[in-house]
């Protein structure tokens, strides 16, 4: 499994140390809990997905700043790796998610005594991106993505347009513990399709930004969030569902146009650690937030009040059951 920016965060860091701190390896939190559940006191663990990490990081920083005794465990393990390794395991609180919980994580949480709490906490348009250079591509349909990422697909850029250039693909994408792989997977591939191997596979997100930057025949995908971060860098390709090119961005994604690639980001809580104070002092103020412009300064679409307000009313139904 690879665990890649982890942090162990006193309550007491702002924004800026918050995010300076996140680079540096687990101290305690994951590595080093036992027991059934990681939470003792004041201590909130979390891991999962790449993609929701950066609204649990923004969140978790303002958090940190209106409860200064609360301490922040946070790790990049994938959904999968998440749910498996840590939530599942009852070793995290929170796993981070960009898909729905499966039937056999279910059952492995159950086995365990964890029973997870779903949060819808934000939309993703999650994006296709290719280099600045390869002035060739602006869209791709949605057969034409099937070709390049099916296995036994096409090879070179030619194979897809023989007007474009006779170069060799340069893959990048989600490792297979991955939520955006699995989305991707389905919403692209189906069921008919298996995905290729034979890509630069990984959990950081910032890998393929520098790998797609580094060659002009390179093609990769992730969250919105980390194209956003870097638009001058990398090019954003527009994707043809069959009703013409849309761009990825926040309004298309909130719309429903930026199609098949707009999904929902989750959060699971272990209802078993709503039994402490931290925990749910840190799950009430994320559904707050995460219906706020913080969300959308991280590149993702915030839920609606309406979604936030069943978020807290399903919160205060689990509290209620856990503490009695």
């Amino acid at each position: 499994m690879s665990r890649d920016t982890t942090a162990s965060l006193p309550a007491t860091h702002g924004r800026r140390d918050f995010l300076a701190a996140a680079s540096v390896a687990l101290s305690g939190g994951l590595a080093g809990c036992t027991g059934v559940f990681a939470t003792e006191g004041n201590q909130v663990n979390i891991a999962g997905s790449s993609t929701v990490f950066p609204v649990t990081e923004a969140i978790a920083s303002a958090f940190s700043e209106e409860y200064p005794t609360v301490n922040l465990s946070l790790s990049k393990t994938g959904t999968g790796g998440g749910f498996g390794n840590f939530f599942c395991a009852g070793r995290t609180d929170i796993n981070n998610a960009s898909r729905a919980i499966a039937d056999a994580e279910i059952e492995q949480c159950g086995s365990n005594d964890v029973t997870p709490i779903e949060f819808q906490i934000a939309t993703d348009a999650l994006t296709v991106v290719v280099n600045p250079n390869a002035d060739w591509v602006d869209c791709l349909t949605v057969e034409q993505l099937q070709q390049i990422w099916s296995a036994d697909g096409a090879n070179r850029w030619s194979d897809i347009d023989d007007e474009w250039p006779d170069q060799e693909f340069e893959l990048y994408g989600a490792a297979t513990t991955s939520g955006t792989f699995d989305y991707f997977n389905e919403a692209i591939l189906g069921e008919e399709l298996n995905h290729r191997n034979d890509y630069y596979a990984t959990e950081r997100d910032r890998t393929i930004v520098q790998g797609v930057r580094g060659s002009e025949a390179a093609m990769g995908y992730f969250g919105f969030s980390y194209y956003s971060e870097n638009p001058n860098r990398i090019k954003a390709v527009s994707i043809d569902n069959g009703n013409g090119c849309v761009e990825p961005s926040i309004e298309t994604a909130k719309s429903g146009e930026y199609k098949p690639l707009s999904r929902p980001l989750f959060i699971y809580v272990a209802k078993e650690s709503l039994a402490e104070s931290a925990v749910r002092n840190f799950v009430r103020f994320y559904m707050k937030r995460a219906a706020t412009d913080l969300v959308s300064e991280v590149g993702y679409v915030p839920i609606t009040e309406e979604q936030r307000d069943e978020n807290l009313e399903k919160l205060d139904a689990q509290i209620a059951e856990v503490t009695g």
